[in-house]
């Protein structure tokens, strides 16, 4: 069994192969000396639960996880865990990584397959197989449906949440929600895939297309517009961790379009990933404040 790590995998291909153990889970509200020892402060929360987890043999049990290159701090601790085994430090599964390129031209988009094929030799996937997968995940994604908060809308965006916490802060105040968690966008599984008789391009330049990563070339504030618009929301909070090194470049273009829209937004920067520094007494004084 393998599992994963970080947005804008190819989900297809690791159905295809039948191990498919899912996303790595974590838990920051614990001591993490291992990662005090080996991680910097700057990286995102998750990292450390994983690599104190790896460390505690915790993930004995898994043959390897795969990282993402569209996350700064999955590729980060890839380096890392590769250099701590092979030095000795810890053990546990083989750390394997997958090298996309995002930039808009051709040359990314074959790319992008040569890291696919070279993907699925690690896992043992064929093109067989992989067409199979992604007619089982398109017939999956036909079957979803989005779904929207209802009644008084609050639109969550900036880094993503850790769970439901902060959607049961807004639900306090009587509102509904909308916002993604970090378990959820690893696991979005994107549009459906062309189902031709190339599977690896055709994954490719579906992976390729997708804007769930830090260093993609897309209008981010565009983008969290078009979720507003679709989601009703009637208020925005931006919330930002500590350690968000990216997306705070785009929160001022990113407050000026959903101010543009005409929605009340709250500022939350250099947060706590767990929600414990007082961000639900904000979060309800805000609301009342849109509500009155």
């Amino acid at each position: 069994m393998f599992a994963y790590a970080g947005p804008n995998l190819p989900h297809d291909l690791l159905e295809a192969t039948g191990r498919n153990a899912g996303p790595l889970t974590w838990n920051v509200d614990r001591a993490m000396p291992a990662a005090d020892r080996w991680l910097e402060s700057k990286f995102a929360p998750w990292t450390r639960s994983v690599l104190q987890d790896w460390a505690d043999g915790a993930l004995d049990h898994l043959e390897a996880v795969v990282f993402s290159r569209a996350d700064d701090s999955a590729q980060r601790l890839y380096y890392y865990l590769c250099e701590l085994r092979r030095s000795g430090a810890i053990k546990g599964p083989e750390p394997l990584v997958l090298d996309i390129a995002k930039s808009p031209r051709e040359s990314s988009i074959a790319r992008d397959e040569v890291a696919l094929r070279k993907l699925a030799e690690q896992l043992g996937v064929g093109e067989a197989a992989l067409h199979s997968a992604i007619a089982a995940g398109n017939a999956r994604r036909a079957g979803t449906v989005a779904s929207t908060g209802g009644g008084k809308v609050c639109l969550i965006a900036g880094s993503p949440l850790p769970d439901g916490r902060m959607h049961r802060m807004v639900e306090q105040s009587g509102w509904s929600a909308i916002g993604r968690t970090l378990a959820e966008e690893w696991g979005d599984m994107g549009p459906a895939v062309d189902e031709g008789p190339e599977p690896f391009a055709a994954l490719a330049r579906q992976l390729h297309a997708r804007h769930l990563d830090t260093r993609g070339f897309f209008d981010r504030s565009g983008a969290l517009t078009e979720v507003a618009r679709r989601s009703g929301a009637k208020a925005a909070i931006l919330w930002l961790i500590e350690e968000d090194d990216t997306t705070v470049w785009h929160l001022p273009a990113m407050r000026a379009a959903l101010e543009t829209q005409g929605l009340p937004v709250m500022v939350a920067t250099r947060r706590d990933w767990s929600c414990r520094d007082g961000i639900d007494a904000e979060i309800s004084a805000f609301l009342a404040g849109v509500a009155a």
